[in-house]
């Protein structure tokens, strides 16, 4: 006989044509009322929680794969944030080769982070959805024997009612009676036995994949966290430095006008008594002081020759007797409270310049 199809026969094609055709009799005579069907109360239960586990399991294996995705965009962003600081932090910067290897590490945390999840989380979710497919074609089948089982016993019963009995037939019908419920048995048990374990199962199968998914999550936060504290403190110390380098550049402006103004009241500030409070020619400033700034930062003394400041605070600034001898952005001062009431100078100190402002 020719054959219609890679292994299969004319002859077990028109068998499955006729098995298909008989199945479909015998669903529209049940559904009609005019034959009876075998009903499993039990069975059918465990086919909806199993339809049930199947569906959330699906949506959380879709979800974590979602999950995924974010973790590789966020990634692809995070790096192109540290590519941008890279490529704009000039060479003389503070910490610019720490910035460089936290560049690095930070692209490290991520790739492991997505890696873990992948291998772990949805790996487990993969490995226990893969049962569901062959499980549902298994109740499919055991459906479909179960029509096969019912049409087999309708019809020996059938045979057995009728009024002229063909005892052939009668056996025949009775052999095909006792192998589509041996077959169909046979499948209705190991489902049995299978549906309520896989469904106790999903409960271990859920605690395991957010527990892995919780732990990674902590361990990537807690690393990523002390990498930006570093590049916060990386980018504090560099706000320092430039405020230093402002500092440093205003001071040195700044004494060049005082050395300036220093020489032309050079020979005032040595005739003046300590104790007389003589106003200067702009009726302002005692002779021998250059000009008044106004403390706008607290500043705590932390050597002998310092001058303690705090905010509000008036100070008549001094010409250094040398100099060469001053540090860039410190001036030599003294509070003008002081000397309203003392008249010396001996409480004078040098202070930073940038933590005042001229009056």
């Amino acid at each position: 006989m020719a054959e219609t199809g890679k292994g299969v026969t004319a002859g077990k094609l028109a068998i499955n044509v006729q098995k298909r055709l008989t199945r479909a009799q015998e669903k529209v005579l049940q559904k009609l009322g005019k034959a009876d069907e075998t009903r499993d109360v039990v069975f059918e239960e465990m086919v909806a929680n199993f339809n049930k586990q199947m569906t959330e399991g699906t949506k959380l294996q879709k979800d974590l794969k979602a999950y995924l995705v974010a973790v590789k965009t966020m990634h692809d962003a995070s790096r192109r944030m540290q590519d941008c600081l890279a490529d704009m932090y000039e060479p003389d910067w503070f910490g610019k080769e720490e910035v460089n290897t936290l560049a690095e590490d930070t692209d490290t945390q991520w790739l492991d982070y997505h890696q873990n999840i992948t291998d772990k989380s949805l790996g487990t979710m993969d490995t226990y959805m893969t049962q569901f497919p062959d499980i549902k074609a298994r109740i499919a089948k055991r459906d479909r024997k179960l029509v096969d089982f019912d049409s087999a016993r309708h019809h020996f019963t059938s045979l057995q009612k009728g009024k002229k009995k063909d005892e052939a037939k009668i056996a025949k019908a009775e052999e095909e009676l006792g192998r589509a419920q041996k077959i169909f048995e046979e499948l209705n048990v190991e489902l049995q036995d299978e549906l309520p374990a896989l469904y106790d199962r999903r409960v271990g199968v859920y605690v395991n994949t957010f527990q892995s998914l919780a732990c990674h999550q902590e361990k990537f936060h807690k690393e990523m966290s002390k990498l930006c504290q570093n590049l916060n403190d990386i980018m504090t110390k560099m706000e320092e430095q430039r405020q230093l380098k402002k500092g440093a550049t205003a001071a040195s402006k700044t004494d060049d006008g005082a050395r300036s103004e220093g020489a032309n009241h050079s020979d005032l500030a040595s005739s003046a008594p300590k104790g007389a409070v003589t106003n200067g020619s702009d009726g302002e400033l005692p002779p021998g002081f250059l000009y008044k700034v106004k403390a706008v930062h607290d500043y705590t003394a932390t050597d002998g020759d310092e001058l303690e400041l705090k905010i509000g605070d008036i100070v008549l600034v001094l010409a250094i007797d040398n100099p060469e001898e001053q540090d860039d952005g410190w001036l030599m001062g003294m509070k003008e409270s002081h000397w309203i009431q003392k008249k010396d100078i001996s409480a004078k100190g040098v202070f930073p310049e940038n933590f005042t402002q001229r009056v």
